[in-house]
């Protein structure tokens, strides 16, 4: 069976680092589109990177071809530059012997990576590109709704 090819753009957001934070998250396949978001009242920046692929492949209903656009290099490269596997065969350390910070998103994001078949894309943060630049606000205004 031939499987569904799916765009996934996400972005995180975070007002002050850590601080309340914001995640967004969009889904497209063909002329559909899906815009997800969520946040948490204390977080860091790059604890809602990597939320926002989580929930962003959560969503998909079965197994994928997916294009994960980021403009996130720590959340890409640990994938792309073999980081993860680094850290999963050396128990959860940091080449400098240090606990891996976020191991618990990192796994519930190995979780849903694996069931799908991932390419990923980096995108220059606000520069233009439009998807990015929606997935921005939508991850600020969830992030400014966990402030108040």
């Amino acid at each position: 069976m031939t499987r569904k090819k799916v765009v996934l753009t996400t972005d995180g957001a975070c007002l002050g680092n850590p601080g309340p934070g914001g995640w967004g998250a969009l889904l497209r396949f063909g002329d559909h589109e899906k815009m997800l978001s969520g946040g948490e009242t204390e977080s860091t920046n790059n604890r809602m990177e990597l939320s926002a692929v989580i929930h962003g492949l959560r969503a998909l209903k079965q197994p994928c071809d997916v294009k994960i656009v980021t403009d996130s290099k720590y959340v890409m490269n640990a994938f792309v530059e073999g980081w993860f596997k680094n850290w999963e065969r050396n128990g959860w350390m940091t080449a400098a012997k240090k606990p891996v910070k976020n191991q618990d998103l990192w796994q519930e994001l190995a979780a849903e990576i694996h069931k799908h078949h991932i390419e990923w894309k980096w995108v220059k943060g606000h520069a233009g590109h439009e998807d990015n630049e929606r997935v921005d606000v939508a991850a600020r205004e969830a992030a400014e709704r966990q402030g108040v």
